[in-house]
């Protein structure tokens, strides 16, 4: 039986099959080791599937690399159950920690995985509320995403939507400004206020945002930048974008 019959798939590299297991968000079935590969890392990946009563087995790398679909496997693979999406929020406006309004960002039209997952990797660290996609034209939640993510994928909240436009007119009506990110916007991003509660949108390689959803934006703000190239990429105009708005929030922190 296929891994798609079975609604199972598998995760490859150190840090997504380790943080799946440390988040205990979706079930570990299997965990395979790379015969005669042996590490700290490794072992702290034992340790927990160990405690987690889930098997472990040893294969040849070749067959790792199989399982994988990838040579970057660094000797762990992992048969999980698909990634547990979060649902849609009652609101958009609340938050655990009521010192520091809510910050969600929202992805129109992101299709690389490398992107999505370096995303995500940021919006955990930056203490981002949650990260919406839409359903279509957009890169799934796949294990390169959480490859790419070093396992962020794992921990963060990823909700996806049918339609971003509504999402964002929803999050309007529970009191959050939504912030565009556009080459071509008048307002610096360094000049803006993101201080608030906010909706951050970055478009997708290339074409950035879709017209409907620069339409929906309160505001839109760009990058400052110099030099010959036309502009940062989707994930590293986003980094730049969310950490201005985690500064705003921490005016104490240098």
């Amino acid at each position: 039986m296929t891994n798609e019959a079975r609604h199972t798939e598998v995760l490859y590299g150190i840090h997504p099959v380790a943080e799946a297991l440390f988040a205990g968000r979706r079930a570990v079935e299997q965990v395979y080791i790379a015969s005669g590969k042996r590490s700290a890392r490794l072992a702290s990946i034992l340790t927990a599937a160990q405690k987690k009563k889930i098997p472990v087995h040893e294969l040849p790398a070749g067959k790792i690399q199989q399982l994988a679909g990838d040579a970057a496997h660094q000797g762990v693979v992992a048969q999980v159950g698909r990634y547990p999406y979060a649902p849609e929020p009652d609101s958009y406006a609340g938050r655990a920690d009521s010192a520091s309004p809510p910050l969600w960002v929202l992805l129109d039209g992101v299709v690389d995985p490398r992107n999505l997952g370096a995303m995500l990797r940021t919006a955990l660290c930056a203490g981002v509320d949650g990260v919406v996609v839409p359903k279509d034209r957009a890169a799934p939640a796949t294990p390169a995403v959480s490859r790419a993510s070093a396992g962020a994928l794992e921990h963060v909240r990823l909700v996806r939507v049918t339609n971003l436009a509504r999402t964002i007119e929803a999050m309007k009506k529970d009191g959050c400004w939504i912030a565009g990110l556009d080459a071509d916007a008048d307002q610096s991003l360094f000049a803006a206020d993101l201080s608030g509660p906010l909706g951050l949108v970055v478009g997708g390689e290339g074409r950035g945002l879709r017209p409907l959803v620069r339409k929906c934006c309160d505001f839109l703000v760009r990058i400052p930048q110099c030099g010959p190239v036309g502009s940062l990429n989707a994930s590293a105009a986003g980094a730049v974008a969310v950490y201005e708005a985690f500064r705003q929030r921490r005016p104490g922190e240098r």
